[in-house]
């Protein structure tokens, strides 16, 4: 157990929340837009939403869109300087919200300085052995040599983690993160990239880590976690004891928006069933999946869905599922953004946090799982069972040691009454805290979400 578990995770694009330039011409003096988190209300407003940790994605020199690394030991000066972002995570941490940083250790930009170097020296650069080059071959920009790249992108030049120099090299530069910055873990970019040895060897250090926070902060504060990115298939290839603690849930991503346009709720809870249920052959039961409607890869969920009156059950499926809810910076409120090339529509500039009807509603999700809010431990650490599913609706129950509760989904124009034995006789609605009565049948109102706690 630690804080990752029980918490609500807020993720921002800095690049693109701040407005800085696509591109980074490596000579201008640093600006200060990484600030913009504090000083324009981003982290008030993520504590008024109920985040109670902060995903950054790339905030480290780089060429572009910052999975092109160029330094990982200075703050893109597109965002300002290394005192900027420890100005953020002390104020995030002032606000009881723990900070990831983006951990991109795949590849690197071309103009990283370890590979500028071996194309200034080819064989004998002391980094050859970083990269995996082909001396025998020639690129497009006539290096006189070739290189393995990440999927087919040639400006992103693969690391060869085969070579413990690099290795130990990235492994200092974790360890100078948590000491100069105080973060509490790292989201990996591309884990299902990354060669196996080379997770068990970042677990190590952030065991190490761990160890060493937990003299400070306590063992559950303490814990310096490591969150995947994973596409598809068996999650467990990249997530164990020894690998990730957590990894990102896209099978679950796609099955929330898909089953709501098609009008099949069969989808997602095959999904949840398979991940999270009691059969010996569930995949992930008592893990802690990132689950999420959208992020800075795909396009937001106001735009993937047909109809926009299913945004509030979806939020209240993604909250009461097992996991860890993740929202993406401007969903709360409903923005829009297509995914076109550059990404940039998904990652955009906003001057300051907005306020809506579906933001009261996500801050009404969130305070369900603040621990020793009611349903909190079993919305956090309880089992999962499915209890009905039709075309549009889907109840289940989520059990933990002291609390039982009914999760129930209408992604319909119309109510729909749920008839069931819950078990017990009534129940507390612990959204709103109103009572709700099982006998009769269980009706849920059009495009709605309830989270009952049934009494003992």
């Amino acid at each position: 157990m630690s804080w990752y578990e029980e918490s609500v995770v807020y993720q921002v694009y800095p690049l693109g929340l701040t407005g800085a330039p696509y591109q980074n011409d490596r000579t201008s003096e640093p600006v200060h837009r990484l600030r913009k988190l504090v000083d324009d209300g981003w982290v008030g407003h993520m504590q008024r939403l109920g985040a109670t940790c902060l995903l950054l994605n790339p905030v480290f020199e780089s060429e572009a869109h910052g999975y092109d690394t160029i330094d990982y030991t200075k703050v893109d000066r597109r965002l300002g300087t290394n005192d900027d972002l420890r100005y953020v995570v002390d104020a995030c941490h002032e606000a009881g919200i723990k900070v990831l940083l983006d951990g991109v250790f795949n590849h690197v930009g071309r103009s990283f300085w370890a590979f500028e170097d071996v194309r200034r020296n080819r064989q004998a650069s002391p980094y050859a052995g970083w990269f995996n080059i082909d001396w025998g071959s020639n690129d497009e920009w006539d290096d006189g040599f070739n290189y393995e790249c990440w999927e087919g992108v040639r400006h992103l030049v693969k690391l060869n983690h085969g070579n413990f120099e690099l290795n130990d090299y990235l492994a200092k530069v974790i360890r100078d993160w948590e000491e100069e910055f105080d973060v509490d873990g790292l989201r990996l970019d591309v884990a299902y990239c990354l060669d196996r040895g080379f997770l068990g060897y970042l677990r190590r250090i952030a065991n190490e880590l761990t160890k060493k926070r937990s003299s400070r902060l306590g063992e559950k504060d303490g814990k310096f976690l490591l969150l995947g990115e994973t596409m598809f298939g068996d999650y467990n290839q990249w997530m164990g004891d020894d690998l990730c603690d957590s990894v990102t849930n896209y099978e679950a991503y796609k099955g929330l928006w898909s089953s709501a346009n098609s009008a099949n709720m069969h989808e997602i809870a095959y999904s949840l069933e398979r991940q999270s249920g009691s059969h010996p052959w569930d995949l992930y039961t008592g893990r802690h999946l990132l689950n999420f409607l959208d992020n800075h890869d795909v396009p937001r969920i106001a735009t993937k869905l047909d109809d926009k009156r299913q945004l509030r059950p979806l939020y209240g499926l993604l909250f009461g599922m097992a996991g860890v809810p993740n929202v993406y910076y401007g969903s709360e409120w409903g923005i829009e953004g297509e995914q076109l090339p550059g990404d940039h529509e998904l990652r955009p500039a906003l001057d300051a946090p907005e306020w809506n009807d579906l933001t009261d509603w996500v801050s009404a999700l969130a305070e369900c799982r603040k621990p020793g809010h009611p349903g909190a431990e079993a919305l956090a650490w309880g089992d999962y069972s499915q209890v009905a599913v039709q075309p549009k609706q889907l109840l289940f129950q989520r059990q933990s040691e002291h609390e039982r509760l009914f999760v129930a989904i209408n992604i319909a124009a119309e109510p729909y009454t749920f008839h069931f034995d819950a078990g017990c006789g009534r129940a507390q609605d612990v959204i709103d805290g109103s009572d709700h009565d099982f006998g009769g049948g269980s009706e849920v109102e059009p495009f709605s979400a309830h989270f009952w706690l049934c009494e003992r």
